[in-house]
Order: C-alpha cells, then structure tokens, then sequence
C-alpha cells in the first residue's frame, strides 16, 4: 500500500509578529508586552489580532464597543456567560472547593448524569474518572490503554490533535514538524470524502489501519491503541459517511488494541444528531476522552471507560488529580449538561446546522473556489480550492476569507492540513437568526476575496 501522507503543517490563522509594527499603536504596544511576558510559545489569531473584553451568548466586544458574531469557540458551548453556569461555579466556589479525596455528592451526580449518555459497554457498566484537560484525558487514556495491552503503538489521522503533553504532543502531528512523533506512533491517511468515493472509505481506511498495526509489530511495540477524532476536525472536517469507523474497530480489536473516541471535538451534542460523534457511526469505544465544552470555560475533562478495560489500571496504579473532578469543576460540568437537556441544544444544533449546511451548499453552487460544504450540526467544514476541476487547496484564498470575516466581525478559522478548509463550530446556542446573519456575510466576502 502506498503512503498517502504529507509533511506536516503549521498552526493555521496565525498571527506574524515580525508584521506587529502594521497594527495600530495600542493593540501594537498589546503584542509587544505580551511577547515581553509570555515568550514566542503562545499564538495569537488573524493577522490583526483582536482584544475582546466581554462576551454574551453568541456574541462578543472589543475594546472599542464593536459587536462581534462568535462562529467558532466551541468552549463556551451553551454561550458565553450562561448565567446558570456562572451562578453554579459563584455558588459552589463560595461554599466549598475540594478534591476527589473526600467525599461529595456533586462528582456522583454528576457520574450519574453523564454516564447514560455514552450508551453501549461505557454506558452501562463504565467508569468515568475526572481530569483538568483534554490532553490529560488523553494522556490517561494512553496510560490505561498501554497497561491494559501490555503494547506500546499508537495509530492516528496524519493531522490528528490529541494534547499538547509530552506523551500527547507525541501523537499529535498537527503540531508540526518540529514536534517530534514518538517511535511507537504511526499515522494513517484521514477518511478524505472529497477525493475519495465515499463508498469505499470505511475498508480503505480499515487497510490502512491495519498496515501500520503490521509495522508496529514488526518493530516490536504492538498495538496499544487507534486514537481518533470521529470528525476529523484537524484533518479537514470530514463527517460522512458515518460507517467508517465500523471496519477500523473490528481490525484494532482483531490486534488486541483499544479504540479510544476522542470526543474533545465532537461531544457533548456538537453534531446534532447524536450526543457523541462516535455514536454516529454506530461503534463502541473501549474509552471516551472528553474535554473543551464540558465547563463552558471552566476547566473540566475527562474519560468514560470500560469496566474490565480500566480494572486492573486502577488496583495496580491509582490516578488522582489535585483539580480534576473538584467541587467547583463538577458544579460547573453538572450545569452545562443540564443546560444542554432544559434548553434542547442538541436538537437546536441540528436546526440550526442544517440551515448553515443549506445555505452554504446553495452558495457553493454559485462559487468557483468552494469545493466542497461538509458537516454535522454546529460543526462544518467549507473547503476552499483554486478550482473545482483540479480541487487543489488554496491556502491563501482561505486565509483571506478567515480575514475579511474577522473584519466584517464574525469569528471563524481554518483548518486540515494545507490550511483551505474553512472551520465553522459555534456555541449551541446559535439562532438561526445567527445562521442567516452567517450566511449573508459569507456570501459577500466570497465575492470580495
């Protein structure tokens, strides 16, 4: 089988400094001292970075009073400042802020709560242990996977996320050539749906999965785990079909390795039609990894993981985290997720998302340089392409949309591995009102750039 994969990328909209001396003189003076006290490791969006100082709902301001719509941070996911929400983490913080070590009942309420939503194996006999980070689930999910397999491999999408620890950085090649991937990961090719007949994806992706298991046992390390993002967000957002990841299961299992789920991206009602992305495609994961909206911006993550999978782990290890799981953290997650049910955001992301989805495709059939509007709910990708016959990507055309949105105010980014997929992923809450205003300002910059 031939490798289909590329050299690895770099961060997308990102901010130049060497081009500060171009802002204005207060958002210049900003990036100067923040270079000065925060070094070169952090990274600021758009080329004219933006400095907000409120948010509500959908929405956001700048330091000058300007209204921004918000189509991009998925952390806030049930809004910015939910007030149940706030008031769940003001009340609790006020009352008590405590670990795992000591008996409370807001962590097995909230266990409770959540576990019914994972269905299947997890769903009825798992086990839910609480972190900080979603590159802390992560990190646990591969300790476990590795203890329980006795194997050290680890498959992923040749643009996969994962965390950004040393054991996590170490299986996550969006980070870019010059973080290093371990010796015991291999990537495979992401399901891409625009180039490839979509009715052969799950088999292909199957072969190629089980390739790289037979190069990790030929170099000795074994499969301990196949770590996926059911959306394959940072590949390039690629949501259908919904029977991939069938075929891929039953090879991992076949080798005696776990299939982690890791629904940092696609969780918690993203798609709209399911709670979890991987339930989209009808498996059952061995462990759920789970982070970004959990707290609406108050740290919380965490893992679901079979009972038989995690047994051994647990007597011969222990796992505990100063913060993960505390009071305040589980107040917070206990909110979101009842918030999530009482205000019917599933159902709205899959509203709303097919109105986005509607009138994105509507555009793409006017548009020479939109190649293809793929998605689920509140989570879509829109790739754009020098044109429709040869689909190569364009950079440059993406980032310029990124751009001119910014300017026009409302958020969005790009992602996959050239940078030319346009990524959509608002808070829940978004109206279609929302949607509408979207689509009219898209329309516009698509006929500008």
């Amino acid at each position: 089988m031939s490798e289909v994969i590329k050299a690895r990328g770099k961060m997308n909209n990102s901010f130049d400094p060497q081009s500060a001396e171009k802002l204005e003189p207060v958002t210049r003076k900003m990036v100067e001292q923040r270079a000065r006290l925060l070094g070169p490791s952090y990274r600021l969006f758009y080329s004219e970075p933006v400095d907000f100082v409120r948010g509500e709902g959908v929405k956001l301001w700048d330091s000058h009073g300007n209204e921004y719509l918000d189509a991009y941070n998925n952390v806030v996911s049930v809004g910015h400042g939910h007030p149940k929400v706030v008031e769940a983490i003001s009340e609790q913080m006020k009352t008590l802020c405590t670990h795992t070590r000591y008996l409370h009942p807001n962590i097995l309420e909230y266990a409770e709560a959540l576990r019914p939503t994972f269905g299947g194996t997890i769903g009825d006999t798992g086990h839910t242990i609480f972190t900080c980070t979603g590159s802390e689930a992560n990190d646990l999910a591969l300790r476990i996977a590795k203890h329980h397999t006795g194997k050290q491999g680890v498959i992923v999408t040749s643009e996969a996320y994962h965390g950004n620890s040393d054991a996590t950085a170490a299986f996550s090649p969006s980070l870019g050539e010059y973080s290093p991937l371990g010796t015991w990961v291999r990537r495979v090719p992401a399901p891409d749906s625009y180039r490839i007949d979509p009715a052969n994806l799950g088999q292909w992706l199957a072969d190629h999965v089980q390739a790289k298991i037979d190069d990790l046992e030929r170099h000795g390390d074994g499969l301990a785990a196949f770590v996926v993002d059911s959306l394959f967000t940072s590949d390039g957002i690629y949501s259908h079909p919904v029977d991939v990841l069938k075929p891929v299961i039953d090879v991992v299992h076949k080798a005696g390795g776990l299939f982690v789920a890791d629904e940092v991206q696609s969780g918690f009602a993203r798609t709209g039609d399911k709670m979890w992305g991987y339930q989209r495609h009808g498996i059952d994961p061995d462990i759920i990894t789970m982070g970004k909206p959990m707290g609406n911006g108050y740290p919380v993550a965490g893992i679901g993981v079979r009972h038989d999978v995690v047994d051994e782990f647990g007597r011969d290890m222990r796992y505990f985290n100063t913060f993960g799981g505390n009071t305040v953290a589980m107040a917070a997650a206990r909110a979101v997720l009842s918030v999530i049910k009482e205000e019917g955001l599933q159902e709205n992301a899959a509203r709303v998302g097919k109105v986005l989805l509607d009138g994105l495709n509507s555009i793409a059939k006017e548009s020479a340089i939109v190649g293809d509007v793929r998605g689920a709910g509140l989570y879509i990708g829109v790739e754009i392409v020098r044109d429709k016959a040869s689909k190569e990507a364009d950079k440059a055309r993406a980032a310029a949309i990124v751009g001119e949105m910014r300017n026009r105010r409302v958020l969005i980014s790009a992602t996959g591995f050239n940078g030319n997929v346009l990524k959509i992923r608002p808070p829940l809450v978004f109206s279609a009102a929302d949607a509408e205003r979207f689509l009219e300002v898209i329309r516009s910059v698509l006929k500008t750039v």
